[in-house]
């Protein structure tokens, strides 16, 4: 998709003077570092899930390859292990040459699940999202903006039913990142995938109350032509909520 773009999960959320809040560390991470000026980084990071596209993009970020960076990590901890714990599983070796330990900056894992913290001024809040494993939702707020960041849903059987959960993360929001990966045939390809239709994505804006929704996390398959589409489709049907769908690189101001 060369307009659309096709790296894995990855949004920055940020405002001046404060720490920036990422959430999600897929591939896009790199170029994220890329485009800074800084040499180091200092920011909070929240993963929905360890799903690899989710966070396969950490041991290529390139402040975090430097001393002087700090990260904090929030995500949801497994049944048998801490949050940290399962993440240092997957950089290590034999799947990748070096350990989390042996990257310069420092890495800071918080379990975090079902609760709410302070980053800086944003008041931050997980809750369960039905996926395939152990997953969260993300609500960032402050006191003139809130978003709320759902990238992995599945949709149920009935199309329909939101979970509490979900709603109350998205209660109202100026903007949510909600997941549109499917088509109607693909879903019924797929149906425990843990994914869900551009239908039920806007679905979700409606039943919450969200003013704008950003289509995400897009299926491989679909190109730039079918991803336009699919947000001409979804603006088609004259909804309460402002429909985009998310673009590589996209940057919006409130």
């Amino acid at each position: 998709m060369s307009r659309v773009g096709g790296n894995t999960s990855c949004v920055v959320i940020q405002r001046e003077g404060e720490q920036p809040i990422i959430c999600d560390i897929g591939t896009g991470l790199r170029f994220y570092g890329l485009s800074l000026d800084a040499e180091t980084f200092d920011g909070a990071i929240l993963v929905s899930h360890l799903h690899w596209d989710h966070v396969q993009g950490l041991p290529f970020f390139p402040q975090l390859l430097r001393q002087g960076s700090t990260a904090t990590i929030y995500g949801p901890p497994e049944a048998d292990r801490t949050f940290g714990e399962a993440f240092s599983g997957i950089v290590r070796p034999p799947y990748f040459p070096v350990s989390l330990d042996m990257l310069a900056g420092e890495m800071k894992f918080v379990d975090f699940d079902e609760e709410s913290t302070m980053i800086g001024t944003a008041t931050v809040t997980a809750r369960p999202v039905p996926h395939a494993g152990r997953t969260n939702g993300y609500r960032i707020e402050w006191d003139d903006f809130s978003v709320a960041y759902i990238p992995d849903h599945q949709e149920p059987a009935d199309g329909t039913s939101v979970a509490d959960s979900v709603l109350e993360l998205a209660d109202g929001v100026d903007l949510l990142i909600h997941d549109a990966q499917f088509t109607p045939e693909l879903l019924a390809a797929r149906i425990d995938w843990g994914h869900c239709t551009t239908r039920y994505a806007c679905n979700v804006a409606e039943q919450a109350g969200a003013k704008r929704i950003a289509l995400f996390h897009h299926d491989p398959l679909h190109d730039d032509d079918m991803v336009d589409a699919l947000e001409a489709e979804a603006i088609g049907w004259g909804l309460d909520v402002e429909v985009f769908a998310a673009h590589e690189r996209t940057t919006l101001q409130y």
